[in-house]
């Protein structure tokens, strides 16, 4: 239990609670005015009574604050006052009970707010029967709308405190979900980078090869191969600049364009069926396929030692399907899903897409994409 705050530096309320701890106080000087015209010893009782609420009343800050268990031990000592002052001294002192009905209003448990709910309910009950039975019932009467708002202040404060604690909430979410963004914005950059230079690259060395084998047999073919991996290189810087500095979005049929290329330099047979047009599907989702694509046939080339390729584009329902097959010989079933195949995967939950591989002479990857056409109003506005 925390008696006296911080013992290197001294504060008499906890620093979360700004000043509103200090502006109750003022409140305090009503009762210190009413005791002196009391008698003296019942004024010195009232005094130290009032002592005490003071200490009990920071208590309850303090314990508010680190989830103490003594909790309701001090509410029972702030409502025990105030029932004293109200039934043997005057039954104005009610009007401290919006002291204890604050606290109750920022509980945290529910346990702990019907508890302090049925203690505040006995605080304005008790002083009202006893003065009805004593004294003038008008005064109980008339006091009547003061303790009804007393009553019900607990649940509009723990309102307005659920409301704040969803706002921060929420915008710790919002940040949580920015950080996240950036993240995967991070992740993503390194992998089109990773797998454009990797598609690049891949195209040069093939070339390099084939102008190395050519360079005796036919320079004239060797010369041609040599300015085109100077033209792909060219292209590669190219295409870093513009992922580093744009990231434009690379589309469909530009990616078949340079598929075909790579494909061709490696002596591999392209065949492609178009059963669908592809320009209306957004550009983010075109940008996604075209990276899978460039992963896909990189690893034909790489891996599959295949004479053909074959992709179709076609579509059913409001599903667009991308298959990619060849006639290689097929997947290694031990590897399982390579760090290429994770990473497509990856790409592709992102617009609740799905990917499926599997060995059907050869290797076969199914790519299935749900589509949203976009308005040409809102393609314009892009």
């Amino acid at each position: 239990m925390q008696l006296f705050g911080n013992r290197r530096t001294f504060r008499l309320f906890p620093k979360m609670y700004g000043v509103m701890p200090y502006v109750f106080l003022i409140y305090l000087t009503i009762p210190l005015y009413y005791l002196t015209e009391e008698p003296v010893v019942k004024a010195s009782l009232g005094y130290g009574m009032l002592l005490l609420f003071v200490l009990s009343y920071r208590q309850l800050y303090f314990s508010l604050q680190n989830h103490e268990r003594y909790l309701i031990g001090w509410l029972a000592v702030h409502i025990l006052i105030i029932l004293i002052f109200s039934c043997f001294y005057d039954l104005f002192y009610l009007f401290l009970g919006f002291f204890p009905a604050n606290f109750i209003g920022w509980f945290p448990k529910k346990r702990q707010f019907h508890i302090g709910l049925a203690a505040l309910f006995i605080l304005g009950l008790v002083p009202v029967v006893y003065h009805s039975l004593t004294a003038s019932i008008e005064d109980a009467f008339f006091l009547l709308p003061f303790l009804i708002i007393m009553l019900l202040s607990p649940f509009g404060i723990r309102s307005m405190n659920k409301q704040v604690e969803l706002e921060h909430k929420l915008k710790a979410a919002n940040k949580q979900i920015d950080e996240l963004v950036k993240r995967e914005e991070r992740v993503r950059i390194a992998r089109d980078l990773h797998d454009t230079l990797g598609h690049t690259l891949s195209l040069i060395t093939l070339k390099s090869q084939l102008a190395h084998r050519l360079i005796e047999v036919q320079p004239e073919r060797a010369k041609a191969e040599t300015k085109e991996i100077e033209t792909t290189s060219r292209t590669a810087l190219h295409q870093v600049r513009e992922l580093v500095t744009s990231m434009k979005a690379v589309t469909i049929m530009e990616e078949l364009q340079e598929i075909q290329k790579l494909l061709r330099a490696a002596g591999i047979t392209f065949h492609i069926k178009r059963e669908v047009s592809v320009e209306e599907i957004p550009l983010l989702t075109q940008n996604i396929i075209s990276m899978c694509l460039k992963e896909i046939t990189t690893n034909v080339v790489k891996h599959s030692q295949a004479a053909n390729c074959y992709l179709t584009l076609g579509g059913m329902d409001k599903n667009l399907f991308v298959r990619v097959k060849d006639d290689g010989a097929g997947l290694e079933q031990k590897h399982g899903d390579g760090n290429g195949i994770r990473g497509m995967k990856e790409r592709l939950a992102l617009i609740d897409a799905s990917l499926s591989v599997e060995n059907s002479q050869g290797t076969l990857v199914e790519m299935l994409i749900p589509i949203v056409k976009k308005d040409k109003k809102e393609e314009d506005a892009l």
